[in-house]
């Protein structure tokens, strides 16, 4: 959240290892979501109603500016219950303390609720008819994934609406988030806003794909129901936020500057006993600005313009041609921590591949059809943390399809090559772009960081997270080239790419009162 001019991240945390147990909420703070002040936990168990562990929940700021959290804790019979807890003292800047109310738990699962698929509420939102409302996540006997609807006038005595907001045959729904998004631009809204030019979205967290699908549609006030519009399929081989390494992200609405702001967890993808030996484990995505697309059918997702404060040393490259087999370096940058935005110009789709409608599922296409693969158009794109001889890089590629009235592009991020080290998933993770091909040309942006590549297609509408572990490219000696292994030429119609600086965390004291003064 956003609170008085201080982001506030919350974030499930063990204080006692790399391992998942002894779950606490973490707490940092930040005045421009880049550079990050660690604080001491915000919540830990210490009541009957969470003792077992406090999970998952959010932030909601209520009427007269007060800032409350809801979240899941474990209690003594094990169950999941919701609960609440308050800032000690409003006038503290960074909000460090934070206390649990007497008449916790605010929730429970009653009434043939399943005690232990319940959990991660959402931020409420304030009906004209002054109830508040929310969503917790859950699933029934029958492995339907539900978003259960509650209200309440005074945010403390809570009634469960008869019916769930939406449900669906997908399993357990986790981290649910639901909220308005605007049909007249990339403006966010509070996650009360009602209308005529408002959308909803509502976002589920599929354990057993480890993803975060959503659908676009409308909510129903008069009968508190979320019905999705036609437009994308609503199970688990719908859209997605994310179509790489990025789970349980929650989003929330930056009133400082009219935006919605998302975030994603991106897991580890090497061995716990490598977690255990390094001292951490799993990290932040870059938040993201979210919207919706001009045609009203998927969201957009872009870097949060403060990124570009860690921008260093420019090069720019224009007007190069890629013929099959070519690769040119990108010189003068540091390409173990880099910002890269491409533009391809496509000079004919004349060779592409014929596509098969059979095939549905493009993570399992990549794999198929990875860099090494020659094309039509494409593969192309770039090798992200590669090493000089090539035995480690990390593809973010496209291919161009000629489907039956259309064509198809397809985006790959990872590989095989992506790492030498034993143990890491090596998954070659990918999509289907909704690009417009039009003006013969595709954009990428792709963040590099060490480990990760965060990458964006055609503008944001879609977004792949690679989360690797190279070996020989560290540091120098990561390279970073853009490519072409199909037979026909592609061009480089424009790139710029930057050095990224190193972004403060787990600062000293000395930042911390230059924060307090800002």
């Amino acid at each position: 959240m956003n609170y008085n001019g201080t982001y506030h991240l919350f974030y499930q945390y063990n204080p006692e290892g790399a391992v998942w147990g002894n779950i606490v909420w973490g707490h940092s703070v930040s005045k421009d979501m880049i550079n990050w002040l660690p604080l001491k936990p915000a919540i830990y168990p210490s009541a009957p109603f969470d003792i077992n562990g406090c999970w998952s929940g959010s932030a909601t700021i209520l009427q007269g500016n007060k800032p409350v959290i809801l979240y899941t804790g474990i209690d003594t019979e094990n169950r999941q219950v919701q609960n609440i807890a308050v800032p000690k003292n409003l006038s503290d800047p960074f909000l460090e303390e934070w206390t649990k109310p007497d008449y916790n738990p605010l929730i429970e699962p009653i009434n043939g609720i399943n005690a232990a698929s319940f959990r991660d509420p959402t931020t409420a939102w304030l009906g004209k008819d002054g109830y508040w409302r929310l969503v917790i996540g859950n699933e029934s006997s029958n492995k339907t994934g539900m978003a259960l609807l509650y209200k309440s006038k005074d945010f403390i005595k809570w009634v469960k609406v008869q019916n769930p907001l939406h449900s669906a045959q997908t399993g357990m729904w986790e981290c649910p988030d639901f909220f308005p998004v605007s049909l007249t631009g990339k403006e966010g809204l509070d996650t009360s806003a009602t209308g005529d030019r408002i959308k909803h979205v509502l976002k589920v967290s599929l354990g057993e794909k480890t993803a975060d699908h959503y659908t676009v549609g409308h909510y129903l006030l008069s009968k508190d129901q979320y019905v999705p519009d036609n437009t994308s399929v609503d199970d688990s081989t719908g859209l997605r936020y994310d179509y790489g390494n990025f789970y349980a992200s929650k989003s929330f609405f930056d009133a400082s500057k009219k935006r919605r702001i998302l975030w994603g967890w991106v897991l580890e993808s090497d061995t716990k006993e490598d977690d255990v030996a390094e001292g951490w484990a799993g990290i932040q995505s870059v938040p993201r600005t979210l919207w919706l697309d001009k045609n009203e059918k998927q969201l957009l997702q872009w870097p949060v313009e403060e990124l570009k404060s860690l921008r260093r040393k420019e090069v720019a490259m224009t007007n190069i041609s890629l013929t099959k087999g070519i690769l040119s370096e990108v010189e003068g940058i540091t390409a173990s921590q880099a910002d890269v935005e491409v533009t391809f110009h496509l000079p004919s789709l004349e060779n592409a591949e014929l596509f098969d409608p059979t095939w549905v599922d493009a993570e399992e296409l990549c794999g198929k059809k990875d860099a090494t693969v020659q094309g039509g158009v494409g593969p192309f794109g770039l090798l992200a943390l590669a090493s000089k001889n090539l035995m480690e890089y990390t593809a973010v590629i496209f291919r161009i399809f000629k489907a039956q009235d259309k064509y198809t592009v397809l985006m790959c991020s990872g590989g095989v090559r992506s790492s030498l080290k034993p143990g890491v998933t090596k998954r070659c993770y990918g999509a289907f772009v909704d690009a417009d091909l039009t003006d013969w040309k595709l954009s990428l942006r792709s963040l590099i960081d060490n480990s990760v590549v965060e990458s964006f297609a055609s503008e944001g509408k879609t977004c792949i997270t690679s989360r690797v572990y190279p070996t020989l490219a560290l540091g120098k000696n990561a390279h970073l080239y853009a490519f072409n292994n199909g037979t026909e030429a592609v061009e480089i119609a424009e790139l710029k790419a930057w050095s990224m600086g190193r972004p403060k965390m787990n600062v000293k004291a000395q930042t911390r009162r230059k924060l307090d003064r800002d």
